[in-house]
């Protein structure tokens, strides 16, 4: 809390007025400058161009001065006895705003002081070199007028992950939500792979240009480089996958039989884990065709030659069975190779949703946890 008093001067000199200041204000830099800390302290802003440095294509140099004025509440003297109503300090003598300008490029020269008024008021000048992207509109030249914009704001109350979230995280989740719903395609009938490649190219091309944006410097690995590298693996293997899937359903018929352990691995207990079933035909065999003489009867009231005759047309019936039952056999083991590869697809789908489920919950803690972490401070 400060106290509203005036400042005294001994004698209407620059000497004594520093002096009084150097006891009441000087050095108390930590907390802003108002009796009650509710009170908000209000900043003016403005700027005067010196100079237009360069211009390159859109984007323009300029070399600005930045207006900052505010008002220290309990300060004020009298400018007869103190022989001055303004008086220059060292900037870091006092309280400044932490606002900045976004486009600000870091190569202006550094100054040291500003003015303090008789009133409280104190006024800040800073020299700044921006650069700054602008729409040129020369139809009027040497008479045109340009709009730019520049952003102010403070530093420290600046949402910084709102520019990764926006710029990195949201396009990455869009594109592997669009890569996840592909999966939704049927492979029988559409081509994924090239649907699939086209997500990768996209995705390689938004990691390059967004490159400059992730720190490069570090002891340990960002989190949202592991996340990109996830995303990225993820789309690759859903290729992979998808290359496989196609050519078991096109080559199946042409397969050897599933090996034993791969039923039981992939068949039974991985597809019951992703809740995929396979849906069992039942195929009965026939008894007679195993033992084709018990299903003829001796009749008692023919001759030999008919009865002859009735076992060569059984013999050519059972012959027809056998085939049939061959393609049969056939057609079950190309169900058990196209059946993997519905479970293969359906397990990295569920791959898919759990670490989209995963990652999103994972953001969102560390973006409400660094919320209200800022807040608190």
């Amino acid at each position: 809390m400060r106290s509203a008093d005036t400042i005294n001067c001994s004698q209407p000199t620059a000497e004594s007025l520093l002096q009084a200041l150097r006891e009441s204000v000087f050095d108390k830099t930590e907390v802003r400058p108002v009796i009650n800390p509710r009170t908000p302290t209000k900043i003016h802003l403005g700027f005067i161009l010196y100079a237009v440095l360069d211009v390159v294509i859109k984007m323009y140099q300029y070399d600005i001065g930045v207006l900052k004025d505010w008002i220290i509440e309990g300060l004020s003297w009298d400018p007869v006895e103190c022989g001055t109503d303004r008086i220059t300090l060292p900037r870091k003598k006092l309280w400044r705003p932490d606002i900045v300008i976004n486009e600000f490029d870091n190569q202006a020269p550094n100054t040291y002081y500003l003015y303090l008024y008789n009133n409280g008021k104190a006024e800040d000048r800073l020299p700044v070199h921006l650069i700054s992207s602008c729409n040129l509109d020369i139809y009027t030249f040497p008479f045109d007028i340009q709009n730019c914009t520049y952003t102010f704001g403070s530093y420290k109350h600046t949402s910084k992950p709102t520019l990764y979230v926006v710029n990195l995280l949201i396009p990455s989740y869009c594109l592997i939500t669009v890569d996840l719903f592909s999966f939704l395609l049927p492979p029988q009938k559409m081509d994924r792979s090239a649907f699939k490649m086209t997500l990768i190219l996209g995705y390689t091309v938004f990691l390059l240009l967004m490159n400059d944006l992730l720190p490069v410097t570090g002891d340990t690995i960002p989190l949202i480089n592991v996340f990109f590298s996830l995303c990225l693996a993820l789309m690759v293997a859903s290729l992979l996958e998808t290359i496989v899937v196609t050519n078991i359903l096109c080559g199946s018929s042409d397969y050897p039989p599933l090996p034993n352990w791969v039923k039981v691995l992939f068949l039974h207990y991985l597809a019951r884990l992703v809740c995929l079933r396979k849906k069992v035909s039942d195929q009965n065999s026939d008894p007679q065709s195993e033992h084709p003489e018990k299903g003829i009867k001796s009749p008692l009231n023919h001759d030999e030659q008919e009865l002859k005759e009735l076992r060569n047309i059984h013999k050519d019936v059972l012959t027809i069975r056998q085939q049939v039952d061959k393609h049969f056999s056939t057609d079950q083991n190309s169900e058990e190779w196209i059946h993997l590869g519905e479970v293969i697809d359906r397990f990295l789908f569920t791959l898919y949703v759990t670490f989209l489920t995963v990652s999103f919950f994972t953001i969102l803690i560390f973006w409400l946890y660094w919320y209200s972490f800022d807040k608190k401070s």
